[in-house]
């Protein structure tokens, strides 16, 4: 006898090609309840295509630099303040 491919397989694998595609979780959730699928079947292959996702993602080997605090203040200068443009 044959053996059978696992639905769970196909279950992944429609989640994964779907969220290549843009679909948020939360559609393919409601897609896949209203095809007939259990909702503990659905949060596992999504925790399963989660864990793969970020296997394959590669790692950044750059290290961010610290950010100046002052680094997005824009420079004004020759502005007076309206306390002293008022009195003096």
């Amino acid at each position: 006898m044959p053996k059978q491919k696992d639905s769970s397989d196909g279950l992944k694998e429609y989640i994964r090609r779907n969220m290549k595609k843009g679909y948020t979780r939360e559609s393919l959730k409601w897609a896949l309840v209203s095809q007939g699928y259990s909702r503990i079947e659905i949060e596992k292959a999504l925790k399963e295509v989660d864990v793969q996702i970020a296997r394959e993602t590669p790692r950044s080997q750059k290290k961010e630099e610290p950010v100046e605090m002052n680094a997005y203040e824009p420079e004004i200068s020759g502005k007076r303040s309206f306390w002293s443009r008022l009195f003096g």
